[in-house]
């Protein structure tokens, strides 16, 4: 690049080295009309000055010794005002033997080196330099001559965001000092090898998490210069849960390597009678995934100077995983049609889908629902150091308009007015847990924070949820930010019963108090065990605590005025389901239980309404409708059998296959009206995977994919989808058709890239038979 001189009238130059130019400014036009002439008299002049102010520097220097270092003016500019062409690099000219530059930088950044091995990045499986926050790493500098502390200077700048501010934190000036202290940016020389110096460099806890542009500045007697720019010396900067002074600290050891650093997980889906689970690929340190979170961070449009906070972090992410928006990484569809692109059931992990919206250029993947959505959030915040799980709840309301209750509307005949259901409950739903300190609440809140991507209401404007308290949520303390409502909801609204008067007005008819958060699973620290942790969303179902809980929530909804009118409750339904339930194919039998808690005699109409919903609970049609006249006795528990044939919801199951069984009437005797609903699931059958030979490193080996068609009938177009971490790429098998309670094998061929214990999944998906899948442990030797 041309050196471009500035007068020295324009400049403040006082003990600064000033631009090497004797001609000024005034001689400019001189210069162009004699370029050849007035090149040799510049070059004359400047020797004549070199030889009164320097004479050790007359000889040339040598041209090896020139690195890609940019020389400074004094008047520092803040990289939005700074102009290219004020900042000469040098080339070759006599200027350079006199300056202090950088020819090399070494940031030590190996996978088993000292700092990632410190930093617990080197899991990572790419060569960028991770760090941590709030900790100190190392780096080698190789100066053109030996550093002397009494006559140079040296720091270090870091620059993120498309606009570095050194007030917002985005814009970093690193000091040399002689100690280092902590909580701050600050570097010091720890040993000194000729011309190269190693640094210790510390960050404190609170630094801007992304990646940063690293350059080194140097000062002399002589001059500045500062280094170029290189890419590979980015430096990406992760939360730190092994920092005490991060807000993310994590003190259980066992916790941070399930929640950050564990890539597999179990997330569970069905019903709260039937449980079903599937292995999830996190994958995080897959190579490219960093740099996929990292641009979903630069996607969103966000200040880089909000990124040192783990709440605006994880709310960014929560809105940009899903699409609505800001076309963010995955697209919702619940509609049953996914020729457009991949149905929700076939993922088994988060890298292949990452890693198609980077080669999409930030399009949307096609398609996900809740548990995509979950596991995409899992694998992007423990791969920027947010502690993290994923999170099942069931019988999960969707409270559409805040009043922290799932209302039912009847007509007079207590038939549903489907224009008003707009609540719904689903069978299962799935969010995320993150870990984090909550300054910004009371104390007491800090935790677990529980946060959710998929698209259901928007949050000031946006389709994003969280984070929300744990302890909030448990205590009814919905006024706490953020969406503490929607989250209370979830799992401990009260189902209420609302019929239209003849007036059009609606009364209170029926409420049900133990229906929503059950059984809110994730994976055990430490094993494939499914942990229980309803205790830290809700206080024990019915219990006085809880109960204060959903009065004290209740009184900030949009129906406080009617809560909880109170009913007769002498006579009670329950339906129930024994064993593991009805399979796929088969008779779906439940038993019907009716109480009469009375000394008298009571009589009563019961309807009864099979639906098939989507596991959103949304409704999709309606298999049979019943009703019977029953009389139960004084004290009497009547339970009754309740069969559904296979040929009566064969034609209309959908994704999850989910049904619903609706059972309401009135007692003749007291206008007593009591209703329930049960949700149970048809079990799908297991892919079995069993490997074939010893698996080792770099060698060939095979795996048996077997499976059992359930119904009776062909399923069509049948494709499987095998991958596995360190074994074998995300890969789409096209089988074709699998006859009528058929039987059938597949081999599949990989090679191990990575040692250890891993898991391989495969799933199976077709029109007639979602849900299907299975995993086998593998043990890859060296």
């Amino acid at each position: 690049m041309p050196v471009v001189t500035r007068s020295i009238r324009d400049r403040s130059a006082v003990g600064r080295f000033p631009s090497v130019t004797l001609g000024l400014g005034e001689d400019e036009e001189e210069e162009n009309e004699e370029p050849e002439e007035d090149d040799a008299g510049e070059e004359n002049a400047c020797r004549r000055w070199f030889r009164k102010v320097c004479p050790c520097c007359r000889p040339k220097p040598n041209d090896d010794d020139i690195t890609d270092t940019v020389v400074t003016g004094i008047d520092e500019l803040d990289e939005e005002e700074e102009i290219d062409d004020e900042k000469p690099v040098t080339g070759g000219s006599e200027l350079d033997g006199l300056l202090l530059k950088v020819q090399s930088i070494d940031l030590m950044k190996s996978k088993s080196g000292e700092n990632r091995t410190e930093h617990h990045t080197n899991l990572y499986q790419s060569d960028y330099f991770i760090i941590r926050r709030g900790q100190t790493f190392l780096m080698w500098i190789t100066l053109s001559r030996p550093f002397s502390p009494d006559t140079d200077k040296l720091h270090l700048e870091l620059k993120t965001g498309l606009l570095p501010t050194v007030s917002k934190g985005t814009h970093v000036i690193i000091p040399l000092v002689e100690e280092l202290k902590t909580n701050r940016w600050e570097a010091a020389v720890v040993r000194q090898d000729d011309n190269k110096i190693m640094l210790s460099v510390n960050s404190p806890p609170t630094a801007v998490i992304g990646r940063y542009k690293l350059t080194v500045e140097t000062t002399c007697a002589n001059g500045q210069a500062v280094s170029k720019h290189d890419p590979a010396n980015d430096i990406y900067m992760l939360f730190n849960p092994w920092c005490e002074d991060d807000t993310v600290f994590l003190d259980s050891e066992e916790e941070r390597q399930e929640y950050v650093l564990n890539d597999i997980g179990r997330i569970y889906y069905g019903t709260s009678n039937q449980i079903g689970v599937r292995t999830w690929s996190y994958g995080q340190f897959d190579d490219g995934i960093l740099a996929a979170c990292v641009f979903v961070l630069e996607k969103s449009g966000t200040p880089p100077s909000g990124w040192g906070d783990p709440i605006n972090v994880v709310r960014v992410i929560s809105a940009m995983i899903n699409s609505p928006g800001d076309s963010g990484v995955v697209e919702g569809n619940w509609s049953g049609d996914y020729s457009a692109g991949t149905s929700p059931t076939v993922w088994s992990g988060s890298v292949e889908i990452l890693k198609e919206y980077i080669k999409n250029s930030g399009n949307p993947v096609k398609y996900g629902q809740c548990w995509v959505f979950g596991g995409v959030v899992t694998t992007v915040l423990r791969c920027l150091g947010v502690p993290s799980r994923t999170v099942t709840n069931f019988s999960s309301a969707h409270d559409t308009d805040v009043s922290l209750t799932t209302d039912v509307y009847l007509d007079e005949n207590l038939d549903p007015i489907d224009h008003l259901n707009a609540d719904s409950i689903w069978n299962f739903h799935v969010w995320n847990d993150c870990w984090m300190a909550r300054p910004d609440l009371p104390p007491g809140n800090g935790g677990w924070q529980a946060v959710d991507a998929t698209p259901q209401e928007t949050s000031q404007g946006t389709y994003c949820c969280g984070p929300a308290s744990l302890a909030a949520v448990r205590y009814g303390q919905v006024f706490l930010k953020h969406d503490c409502p929607f989250v209370f909801a979830e799992v401990n609204s009260d189902k209420i019963y609302w019929q239209r008067n003849l007036d059009g007005t609606f009364s209170q008819i029926y409420s049900e108090k133990k229906l929503m958060g059950h059984f809110i699973s994730t994976k055990a620290v430490g094993s494939d065990e499914r942990l229980d942790i309803t205790d830290l969303y809700k206080h024990p179902e019915g219990s006085e605590q809880e109960r204060i809980a959903v009065e004290r929530a209740c009184s900030y909804g949009s129906k406080a005025e009617a809560y909880s009118s109170p009913t007769a409750e002498d006579v009670s339904v329950e339906v129930s389901i024994d064993g593991e339930g009805p399979k796929m194919g088969s008779d779906a039998e439940l038993t019907i239980t009716l109480s009469n808690d009375s000394s008298e005699q009571r009589k009563l109409m019961l309807h009864s309404q099979v639906d098939v919903i989507y596991y959103t609970g949304v409704h999709k049609a309606t298999v049979r409708k019943d009703k019977m006249e029953l009389d139960l006795q004084p004290n009497e528990v009547n339970s009754l059998e309740w069969s559904l044939e296979y040929k009566d919801y064969k034609d209309q199951l959908i994704d999850q296959a989910a049904l619903m069984l609706t059972l309401s009437g009135r007692v003749k005797e007291t206008q007593q009206v009591v209703a329930t609903q049960f949700i149970f699931r048809l079990r799908t059958p297991d892919l079995i995977l069993k490997p074939i030979g010893k698996a080792v490193v770099g060698e060939r080996m095979a795996v048996e994919i077997s499976f059992t068609n359930p119904l009776p009938q062909v399923l069509k177009a049948v494709i499987f989808h095998v991958e596995g971490l360190g074994l074998l790429s995300a890969k789409k098998i096209h089988y074709g058709d699998i006859g009528s309670h058929a039987s059938v094998s597949l081999t599949e061929h990989l090679v191990p890239s990575l040692p250890g214990p891993r898991k391989l999944m495969a799933s199976l998906d077709c029109k007639q038979l979602t849900q299907v899948h299975g995993v086998t442990d593998i043990t890859v030797e060296e």
